[in-house]
């Protein structure tokens, strides 16, 4: 299968990994729930080649994860801010790095998201929402649409 069959293809992780499934776009939407916008930014923050970068904001603002906002004239200057799309992006992101703290750590020091009101490390779990029950815990199917 091809990257544009996952575009539109059935499976729902496929699609969500061809919008938002290579490291640089995943670095770059968390530097932008930090509240990064510009590509000066981003680009220190990330220490990514320019062109990289370029390339990764342009496919993030056409899947609709950032809006390109202009915030200068003269000379034209852009921000890129999270869309309603990249904000529910960013729990998926605190998952992940939940799981890798707990499997990929090897004991090495890691940083954490706290919680800004208690200042307490969060500690991310995937639930379903019509049971309360952690993903992970049950088995289940994958069901696929009717033809």
């Amino acid at each position: 299968m091809d990257n544009e069959e996952y575009f539109s293809g059935q499976c729902p992780i496929g699609r969500a990994a061809a919008r938002a499934g290579d490291i640089w776009s995943l670095m770059i939407l968390r530097d932008a729930g930090r509240g990064m916008t510009r590509f000066e930014q981003f680009r220190l923050s990330l220490g990514v080649a320019p062109n990289i970068l370029t390339r990764r904001l342009r496919a993030l603002t056409r899947d609709g994860l950032l809006e390109k906002r202009r915030y200068c004239e003269r000379p034209p200057r852009d921000e890129y801010v999270l869309t309603q799309a990249g904000r529910d992006f960013l729990p998926i992101l605190h998952a992940l790095a939940g799981w890798s703290a707990r499997h990929c750590g090897g004991g090495l020091p890691m940083s954490r998201v706290e919680d800004v009101e208690t200042g307490l490390p969060i500690d991310p779990v995937v639930i379903d929402r019509h049971t309360g029950v952690p993903l992970g815990e049950r088995p289940l199917r994958l069901v696929q649409p009717e033809k």
